[in-house]
Order: C-alpha cells, then structure tokens, then sequence
C-alpha cells in the first residue's frame, strides 16, 4: 500500500521519514506541533546530503522555543511555559538522533531531558520524577498517579523501545491508562534515554533485572496493588518485556507493543548490509546500535545481539500476555509477531494485528498511537 506523507516525510529516505514519523507521533499528547514539524522538515528536504543538518534544524527549533519558555516562565505564565519546554525538549531529543556518540551528543541529550522536565512539572502534576535501585545505582523513571482511585491500583511498567524515552511513553501510554485507573511507571531501562545517554547503562540480554528491580520499586508503594502489576514494552521493549515476563513471575499479564526481530542478530547484520549498500533503507543510523550495545563497532554489536533471543524463553511466558503488531511493518515484520505469539507459553495469550482499516500500518504505532495504546488498555481491563 502507498504510505503517503504522513509516513513517507523524505520519500526514498527511510532514516529521516522514520524519525520524523516518530516525532509527528507526540502531536496528540501536545509534546510537539505539527506546523513546527513541517516547518523543519521543509529546510531539511533540501538539506538531505549534509551531515549535520538534521541536528542543525532541529536543535534551531528547540532553541527557540527555549527562549519563548523561558520569557514565559519568567512572567509567571507557567503553564503557557511547560508547553513550550514540552515541545523543545521533544525537538532536542529528536535532533540528538543522528549526532554520533560523544560530548555534544550527550549535552543535546541533556539539553532534551532538562527541557522535557520543565515541561512535564508545569503541565503533568500527577507525574513524579523517580530513581528505581537497580544493582549498585538507579534507573530514572517517571511515576505517573491516576486521578481516581482512592486505594491501590493496578500499574503497567513500562520500558522503552531503541529510539525513544520515558518522557513519550509516559504522556502517549501513560496519559490513557491513567484515565482507566492505572498508574504508570515509565522507566528508561539499561541502553535507554537518560540511563544511556547521561549514565552509561548498556543494553543488556537479561532484562528481568531491571524488570525485577521496577517490580520491587511499584510494589514497595502504596498507591499501587501489587499483585496487579503488568510489564509492557514497545519497539525494542517488545523483546524486553517478553523476557521479563518469562523470568518475573510476579508481573500478573505482560504486553509486547510490536514483536521484535526473533534473530536480533542477524536484522543488524541486514542493516549492516543496507548501510554499505544504500544507507537511507534504514531506520538506523550507523552507530545507533552499536551505541546502544555499548560497543566498539557493528561487529562486536552484532556479536553482542547473538544473545538477544526469545529461543527458548517466550515458552516460560506463563502469565496472560498480548502482542499488538502492524500488519505492514517494515522494520519488524509482521512474521515475527506470530513467531512469538506461537511460542508463547502462557495459556491466555492474544494477538492483534493492526491494519489500515483499525488506523495504523506502521511499526509499534509510531502513525497513531492511540489506536494501539487503547487497544492495550482494553485488553489489560479484561485481563486483570
């Protein structure tokens, strides 16, 4: 089927339309503006051969927007203020994407994150900045209160996929299940947005550590009942919160947004292919994953990956759990979600494909994220 611009922003260029579809994604939650986003894009189409034009632009936008909040706050318009940081927060942290590791990546990332914040604290209330023990440091998180209930609350935990943040997650997953009751607890795992990015916390096989380690953060609280306590994860998450959910047995229901690649190993030895042959067929920068992996060069990411499997482990998945996939993927195909949900132990498990008819065609819902975040938050009401 044809994608049309809303998918396709830089036609013939997969990298950038990727990460600008992903940014369009925040438009509902009010994290960034739509007429900001073309206005960007429209100086990058014809920038598309220069190398630090992406992070030029978008960074042009965030600092503007900066100023306006800072104006704003400065006359007491706080909450006209935490709109603005919202969105040069987002701006900043898509810019960050294509900038190779190093100090200027990681004062851009900073940059996100202090802005994000800002934002978040005016707007948000409800969404408390926290720090989950993990091994012999944190992991930042963000704890989002629903509104409603007056005892403890079911809560989904929620890690992110390779490109993205707790501060999406906890507005595009967060905002609705608060209003179905839930309180959210959006974490930024080993290989995550600020746990990468400011910490050095590298993606790791054995996820039921962290997994185990924000188990143990919820149920410690009072706001939240702890035998209904649901592991999600999206994108890349899908793998992490499959494999937290076959080691965790104290997660009550588990959720996969998207399935991720069953050879995790050899995708990246494709991307490697694509990047020598024709690099903009990716959604991957060149030093993304290895970034991620924490190592030296593609190969040793690569060698690294070999362990990240669900051979062997999505058959200890024991509790309710559900996979969501686009039926028209193309980053992870939809194959690979029927590989998981036919592997899947657990005798209550779902599998919904999303089709253009239901409103998303693309991977883990970056062109319309409510579509699949209802679609969760109806299946864990049915389920808890």
């Amino acid at each position: 089927m044809s994608s049309g611009a809303w998918i396709e922003q830089f036609p013939g260029n997969l990298t950038w339309s990727n990460a600008a579809l992903v940014t369009k994604g925040m438009a509902p939650y009010g994290a960034v503006a739509l007429g900001e986003i073309d206005e960007v894009c429209e100086r990058l189409k014809a920038r598309q051969g220069e190398a630090d034009a992406w992070q030029e632009e978008w960074c042009a936008m965030a600092r503007r927007l900066e100023r306006a909040a800072d104006a704003a706050a400065s006359e007491g318009r706080q909450l006209t203020a935490g709109n603005t940081y919202l969105r040069a927060g987002m701006y900043y942290f898509t810019g960050e994407r294509f900038v190779v590791p190093g100090e200027k990546k990681r004062e851009i990332g900073r940059k996100a994150l202090q802005c994000q914040h800002a934002g978040l604290e005016r707007r948000y209330p409800n969404i408390e900045r926290v720090e989950v023990p993990y091994e012999n440091t944190t992991l930042p998180a963000l704890f989002m209160k629903a509104p409603g209930p007056s005892g403890p609350a079911p809560t989904v935990v929620v890690f992110d996929g390779m490109d993205n943040c707790k501060e999406m997650s906890v507005l595009f997953a967060g905002l609705e299940f608060a209003r179905r009751g839930f309180h959210t607890l959006a974490i930024d795992g080993p290989g995550q947005g600020e746990s990468l990015r400011l910490r050095g916390l590298y993606a790791r096989h054995d996820y039921e550590v962290p997994g185990t380690a924000a188990y143990e953060y919820v149920a410690r609280r009072r706001e939240v009942d702890p035998r209904k306590v649901v592991i999600m994860g999206y994108s890349f998450g899908g793998y992490y919160a499959s494999r937290i959910a076959a080691f965790e047995r104290r997660y009550c229901a588990g959720v996969a947004m998207s399935a991720l690649h069953w050879d995790l190993a050899g995708w990246q030895r494709e991307v490697k292919r694509r990047h020598e042959t024709d690099p903009k067929t990716t959604p991957q920068s060149t030093f993304h994953f290895r970034w991620i992996m924490g190592a030296e060069d593609v190969d040793a990411g690569i060698e690294r990956a070999e362990r990240f499997s669900l051979a062997g482990v999505a058959q200890k998945i024991s509790c309710p759990f559900l996979i969501v996939h686009a039926e028209d993927d193309k980053v992870v195909p939809v194959a690979s979600a029927h590989k998981l949900f036919d592997a899947v132990g657990a005798s209550r498990k779902s599998l919904k494909i999303l089709t253009a008819e239901d409103g998303s065609t693309y991977h883990a819902q970056a062109d319309n994220r409510q579509v699949g975040i209802d679609c969760i938050a109806d299946w864990i009401v049915a389920n808890l």
